[in-house]
């Protein structure tokens, strides 16, 4: 397959670690970096061996397809300047600061016919990839992301910087209109809100209950998913997942899983057994950037559409404004 010339626009943290990854992914030729800070860019070009441009119309001239990692507030210039210039795009979450900007990206794509993938990477997480084998039809959601404070982020609410990870996977996997939002969080240590609890309740009767806080003594990101039949725990850390589930005591096949009891009750027999999926060994940040080459490549729609990273915003600026009526700026 003939490589895709490739650069990243903004090599802060985050965008250090897209040109890592595209330094090693087979399909990207790597072609350079912008940054403002051109000092920065300088370091990080030499590093991995490619040019530092002083103008990101520069780079965007001798590329196919570039990463946006820059700050939230920049995306809606720079993802125009890089639609303008018919780059493919994959631009980090959120995919903009307001609705408004991500709706104007998104129509100047479909007129320049260029693709947006939106970075939600957990999408991409091992753990929820081993549950790609099973239905799931969950009925009650519980997600914890919690994390240490770090500086960095804090320009933003945890809604938007933390939360919003756990707010696209509920809606990818729950598939059906928000009937209510309840939500409240508090302000700790920065100017917008560093702890958020939100109680999203969805049209088919599904319930999803979501805590974010950047200012945790310990790191956890999981997601439990209740489902007819079913309890599904997503360790997003670690990379694993866990599955007990009842099963047709007569007809279903239990090879490779725990049994854990027996239910007799009832006309039906059944089992209660225990499956850990097997993961895949995968960066997810590389499989996420490789995803995006093929959907360029291909010319397909992405795994995660920049309509996807919309409603994602969307969901979260529900529930900022829940936080707000609450007397609580966000």
């Amino acid at each position: 397959m003939e490589q895709i010339p490739v650069g990243v626009v903004g090599v802060g943290h985050l965008g250090s670690l897209h040109a890592k990854m595209f330094a090693e992914i087979p399909a990207a030729s790597f072609v350079g970096i912008y940054d403002i800070d051109q000092q920065r860019a300088r370091a990080i070009a030499r590093e991995f061996g490619v040019k530092a441009f002083d103008s990101l119309a520069e780079l965007l001239r001798l590329v196919r397809a570039v990463s946006v990692a820059t700050p939230t507030s920049t995306h809606l210039a720079v993802g125009s300047e890089v639609i303008e210039a018919g780059v493919h795009m994959l631009i980090e979450k959120p995919i903009t600061k307001t609705i408004t900007e991500a709706q104007t990206l998104i129509d100047l794509a479909m007129q320049r016919g260029v693709r947006i993938q939106v970075g939600h990477v957990e999408r991409f997480n091992p753990a929820l990839l081993a549950l790609e084998k099973y239905r799931l039809q969950p009925m009650f959601i519980e997600s914890h992301r919690l994390a240490q404070f770090n500086p960095r982020g804090t320009d933003v609410a945890v809604v938007l910087d933390l939360m919003i990870h756990d707010i696209d996977i509920i809606a990818t996997l729950v598939k059906s209109p928000i009937a209510r939002i309840d939500a409240n969080g508090v302000s700790v240590v920065t100017d917008s809100i560093d702890i958020a609890n939100a109680r999203i309740q969805f049209t088919n009767g599904c319930v999803a209950n979501v805590t974010a806080s950047r200012i945790s003594q310990r790191k956890m990101r999981k997601m439990r998913l209740f489902q007819r039949d079913a309890y599904i725990s997503v360790d997003f850390s670690d990379g694993v997942a866990e599955v007990f589930r009842l099963v047709d005591a007569e007809s279903a096949d239990i090879s490779n899983t725990m049994l854990l009891g027996n239910i007799e009750s009832g006309s039906q027999k059944r089992k209660i057994i225990y499956e850990r999926p097997e993961i895949k060994e995968v960066n997810a940040l590389k499989y996420e950037l490789e995803t995006f080459l093929h959907a360029v490549e291909s010319n397909v729609e992405p795994v995660v559409t920049a309509q996807d990273g919309k409603r994602a915003l969307e969901m979260a600026h529900a529930i900022l404004e829940k936080i707000r009526e609450q007397g609580i700026t966000a």
